[in-house]
């Protein structure tokens, strides 16, 4: 029953500034926390007064308190964080998650700092770390393929690895490269330019290309790597939904000695004909 009772509880803010911020324009901050956490929030004299049952009640005020935190430190606070906040603190996560937030993976050529924005994102780092072989599968624009390259600059820069190999299938969205103009490079390039413009941020396009020349970051097709051993090198298999499973079979015997895996994919995403099945999905249920 003490979970039931209607509680009020309040949060002071540091600055008129600092509410605005967290309330959101229209409220739409507060109102996303509240649907949350089943609670009333309301603005009282440079305060948050949170109403409802303790538990809901607390979890609001962790959420708000951590918003303000995230103000303090110049972060920027959007929909997406406090979403994340909201089920950080629901699975009484919120310490782990904060702490996964601190961390620096890797400095921009620019130095801007990278940092893990949620705690399946620190995860992910920690398991490249332990594991020689990792499978990142999950939907656009959670940092897949962007943290596994910020890992393999970092690994090149302490000589942890000689070698960056980024690759992946030549085929979206049932496109056939033959009906490209140009030749083979001009055909796959259009496919491979997410990866180059990666590298481009984390080492500058001038380092980018030398390293190319010298042959220390290669990027290619995955048919490219069919027959060859991968020693001493930090091996990225992008959009590998669009491998088939011979060429993920293939994929995973070119690494040797010394060298690390990172395979990242959307099962949701595969183009490939509808008689072929996915090389990563097949991989996922089997491993």
């Amino acid at each position: 029953m003490e979970n039931q009772t209607r509680v009020e509880l309040t949060v002071e803010f540091e600055s008129m500034e600092e509410m605005k911020e967290i309330f959101g324009i229209l409220d739409e901050n507060i109102h996303l926390i509240e649907k949350g956490t089943n609670t009333e929030i309301a603005s009282r004299e440079g305060r948050a007064v949170i109403s409802g049952n303790m538990q809901q009640a607390e979890m609001a005020k962790q959420v708000i308190l951590k918003l303000c935190e995230q103000f303090r430190q110049q972060e920027y606070i959007d929909e997406n964080k406090i979403s994340y906040f909201l089920d950080l603190a629901g699975d009484g996560e919120m310490q782990s998650g904060l702490e996964a937030m601190q961390g620096v993976v890797a400095v921009t050529n620019r130095g801007r700092p990278i940092k893990c924005r949620t705690l399946g994102q620190k995860r992910y780092m920690e398991a490249i770390d332990h594991n020689t072989v990792n499978f990142a599968i999950g939907p656009a624009g959670t940092g897949k393929t962007y943290l596994a390259m910020a890992k393999a600059v970092v690994a090149l820069k302490n000589k942890e690895i000689s070698r960056i190999i980024l690759t992946r299938p030549a085929v979206e969205a049932g496109e056939k490269l033959g009906f490209l103009p140009g030749d083979l490079q001009s055909k796959v390039d259009p496919y491979l330019r997410p990866l180059y413009d990666a590298l481009y941020e984390f080492m500058g396009a001038e380092a980018y290309q030398k390293l190319v020349e010298t042959g220390v970051v290669e990027v290619a097709p995955l048919a490219y790597m069919r027959g060859r051993t991968l020693s001493d090198a930090f091996i990225i298999l992008d959009e590998a939904q669009n491998a088939s499973m011979a060429q993920m079979k293939m994929f995973l015997t070119r690494f040797g000695e010394n060298s690390k895996v990172v395979v990242t994919g959307d099962v949701t995403q595969i183009d490939l004909p509808r008689d072929q099945q996915s090389g990563l999905r097949k991989t996922a249920e089997i491993l």
